[in-house]
């Protein structure tokens, strides 16, 4: 099972030279040999724009996964901004 949730691209200006706009996006998977065959990973892939297939690629067991959105949550607070 692969299944894609959600794709973007971050708000860094296109001509910073110094920091490149990155893409992300977010999958669902259970294919990961290494993983675990048939265990289910949140896999979120963080790339420079224009470089499809370069970036990196984070194979989340649903505790990290959960650790991640508990971090971008506390950041979020720290900038004053609302978390639902």
């Amino acid at each position: 099972m692969r299944r894609s949730i959600l794709d973007d691209v971050d708000d860094h200006p296109a001509d910073d030279d110094e920091r490149p706009p990155a893409n992300w996006a977010v999958a669902l998977s259970d294919d990961c040999d290494a993983c675990g065959m048939g265990e289910p990973r949140v896999v979120l892939t963080l790339e420079s724009v224009g470089a499809a297939g370069s970036g990196v690629v984070a194979h989340l067991a649903p505790a990290n996964a959960r650790r991640l959105r508990e971090a971008i949550a506390l950041a979020l607070r720290e900038i004053g901004e609302p978390v639902d």
